[in-house]
């Protein structure tokens, strides 16, 4: 199997090689509108703030509400993923 732990490199850092004729390049990734962020609230009812992960925005007729993943307890010991639409009011910047 190629590529082992047990090979040796050829001794220059990836951060250095270069493709014969010319420097190598990667293609523009576009932006990640993805954010860190405080849930208030939480489902579990525990009345912590928990981190969590802003994945996309909307607008209703009355207010701003953001997808939002992070981490709950279901029971002592026992955590879930929990994804929901909640408030802007209940997310802050982490």
């Amino acid at each position: 199997m190629g590529g082992g732990w047990g090979k040796q490199g050829s001794g220059v850092p990836l951060s250095e090689r270069v493709r014969p004729g010319g420097a190598a390049t990667a293609p523009e990734a576009p932006s990640c509108p993805a954010r860190h962020c405080w849930v208030s609230d939480a489902v579990d009812g525990e009345g912590v703030k928990r981190p969590g992960l802003l994945v996309e925005w909307r607008h209703d007729e009355l207010r701003w509400e953001g997808r939002v993943i992070y981490a709950a307890q279901l029971r002592p010991g026992v955590w879930v993923t929990v994804e929901e639409w909640l408030p802007a009011a209940l997310l802050t910047p982490l």
